[in-house]
């Protein structure tokens, strides 16, 4: 597979914020540069309550942080993926240990593009035209940032971009394979705009939608358009049992 730029660079976008605050504001040779990476991608859960509000970040499948300094939902209602990076501290004494495996303060965060999926409906329609989503090619990047988990496909891209301002169209259709409810199609539109600059970004689809797996884990089949033709690659994916 090609790939142009590194998972560091690729965050340059992301980190611009926490570059620029640090090259003002810091002085010191032994700046910790590693608060300007990303810790790891999770799910920002806001929890609504007759009483209190709250929320927290699903890291893994299973492993549930706590944030500090939790008095307000930074998204409001909604359940988005984000980029974080966060110091590991101490859970407080009034927060559920076998809830919350750690506490973290939060030194930074920043969403990452969160989308529901497309949903075809192939009983309708034997052979839908799916060209208005586009076919411009991308490359998957096999890296830590492109994962199946907590109920959401997230996926570190590769393609072309140009200099118009034209915003690209990034979409996941299900639904057109009835023999495979599980394999979906990733597509991208440039409307245009696909020139000449290489570049990379992220995305991450829910797929609530998808058939329950009742707790059995099936293999979710991404097939996408790359510069060499289709392509497909496999996950692992089974129901988020709150779903």
């Amino acid at each position: 597979m090609k790939t142009f730029r590194t998972g560091i660079l690729a965050m340059a976008t992301i980190l611009a914020m926490p570059l620029m605050q640090s090259c003002l504001n810091s002085t010191d040779d032994d700046y910790d540069y590693s608060v300007l990476l990303p810790t790891a991608i999770v799910t920002v859960k806001p929890v609504v309550e007759e009483d209190s509000e709250y929320y927290y970040f699903q890291l893994t499948d299973n492993e549930k942080l706590w944030p500090t300094a939790n008095t307000r939902l930074p998204y409001g209602e909604k359940e988005v993926r984000a980029f974080v990076n966060y110091t590991e501290t101490k859970l407080p004494d009034d927060v559920d240990g076998t809830v919350y495996s750690k506490a973290v303060d939060v030194n930074w965060i920043d969403t990452i593009l969160t989308k529901k999926p497309v949903v075809m409906d192939i009983a309708a329609e034997e052979d839908p035209d799916i060209s208005e989503y586009g076919n411009n090619p991308v490359e998957i990047f096999n890296d830590w940032m492109t994962n199946v988990e907590d109920g959401y496909l997230t996926l570190h891209f590769y393609t072309l971009w140009g200099n118009s301002g034209i915003k690209h169209e990034l979409n996941l259709l299900t639904g057109l394979n009835p023999d495979d409810p599980y394999e979906v199609r990733f597509t991208h539109n440039a409307h245009g705009d696909a020139d000449y600059m290489e570049g990379d970004g992220i995305v991450a689809f829910s797929l609530k939608d998808l058939p329950d797996t009742n707790g059995e884990t099936v293999k979710l089949t991404l097939v996408f358009d790359s510069f060499s033709g289709e392509k497909k690659a496999e996950f692992d994916y089974c129901t988020r049992e709150d779903w």
